[in-house]
This record gives structure tokens, C-alpha cells and sequence, in this order.
């Protein structure tokens, strides 16, 4: 899988621009948000496969399920963050926004891309891929920026509305491709490896 770059990202949510049309849901309350978190959880797992054709189609109920499902395993994990928050926070608050961000960047993101691909309360807690964080830092730090970068651009361009959307469907592109390269390629070549080895008696 190839590393995807700051262009591709950005065309998209445009190469079937139809389909921003599915931000429309947002203006419905709780359903119409359920069913585009679930649309959004399989978005991230495209990402991961590295495929970029373009957004795929919504199907409302089975997103709505999805959406559902994945809020209420994610609970566990972030009551225990914001437990963590709130006890730095209250001994220092420059300690507690430090903390924020440092979670929020470098373990969050990476965490819930894991959750989103395994859709388990475990995955949300396999802490060991920070592991991959750290022994690939630069790459990881590259694609946040440019995670970052991407929704500055589509922030502008919610001013024309469409941004909203291209936002809201591109909100993990970087950090699932890296995801995919890193985690997914590398267990799928091990499986690989493995299959292939002569059996011993």
C-alpha cells in the first residue's frame, strides 16, 4: 500500500461529490449522527485498504447499527480518558491541557483507528501499538500534520458548505493509510510468512 498523498487526500471526497449530499443526515438529530459515525467507521476501514475510489455509498440503517454499536463499545475507553484528564487537571491545569493533547495526538487517534478496524472494547486498549508509534515517529508525526492540515483546508471551505462533509469523511485518512501500512501489511505479511514456512516434524 502506498503512502497516500496531501492532493489525493483532499480529491476525495470529490471524485463521487454526489455523495456529500449523505452530510445532510448531520441535521438530523441522534439518527441522522449515528448514521454517519457508522458511515465513517467504514470509510476508515476503506482507508486502511487502501482504497480511494472515492466515498463509498451510505446505507442509513446498517449505519445507523453500526454507529450505534461502535458509540456504545467505545464507552469503557473514554470514560477512562477523561477519568485521566480530569485527575491531571485538578493537581495542575497547564499539566492537564499538556496531557490532553499529548493523548489526543500521539495515542487517541492511532487507538481508535485499531478500534474502528477490529470493532472490539479490547482493540480500544491494545496499548502495544503505541509501540509502532514510537519506532516509526517521524511518519506518524508527518501524517497527523497533515490530518491536521486537511481539516484547516476543509474548514476554510465549510464556508461553501461542502467542507463540512469532505471534513467529516476525511477525519482519520492519514493515520488509517498509516495504519494499513504499518499494522495491517506488516500482520498480513507475518500470516504470510508463517503459511509458507516448511512444516516440521
Amino acid at each position: 500500500m502506498e503512502n497516500i498523498s496531501f492532493s489525493d487526500a483532499f480529491k476525495y471526497p470529490f471524485k463521487k461529490p454526489k455523495r456529500l449530499l449523505y452530510g445532510l443526515w448531520l441535521l438530523i438529530p441522534i439518527l441522522g449522527w449515528f448514521i454517519i459515525f457508522g458511515y465513517s467507521v467504514r470509510l476508515v476501514n476503506e482507508f486502511i485498504e487502501g482504497r480511494y475510489e472515492g466515498p463509498i455509498k451510505l446505507n442509513p440503517m446498517e449505519d445507523l447499527k453500526l454507529g450505534f454499536v461502535i458509540f456504545l463499545k467505545s464507552i469503557p475507553f473514554y470514560i477512562l480518558y477523561i477519568a485521566i484528564i480530569v485527575a491531571v487537571d485538578s493537581v495542575n491545569e497547564t499539566l492537564g491541557y499538556l496531557v490532553s493533547f499529548l493523548l489526543g495526538f500521539f495515542v487517541v487517534q492511532i487507538l481508535m483507528v485499531n478500534f474502528f478496524r477490529k470493532q472490539t472494547i479490547g482493540s480500544f486498549f491494545e496499548f502495544q501499538l503505541l509501540d509502532i508509534v514510537r519506532d516509526n515517529l517521524g511518519d506518524y508525526i508527518i501524517a497527523m500534520l497533515k490530518q491536521y492540515a486537511l481539516t484547516i483546508v476543509f474548514l476554510i471551505l465549510s464556508i461553501i458548505l461542502v467542507g463540512i462533509p469532505a471534513m467529516l469523511f476525511t477525519s482519520s485518512i492519514f493515520i488509517a493509510n498509516l495504519y494499513g501500512r504499518l499494522v495491517e501489511q506488516r500482520h498480513n505479511l507475518a500470516l504470510k510468512t508463517r503459511s509458507d514456512d516448511p512444516v516440521t516434524v
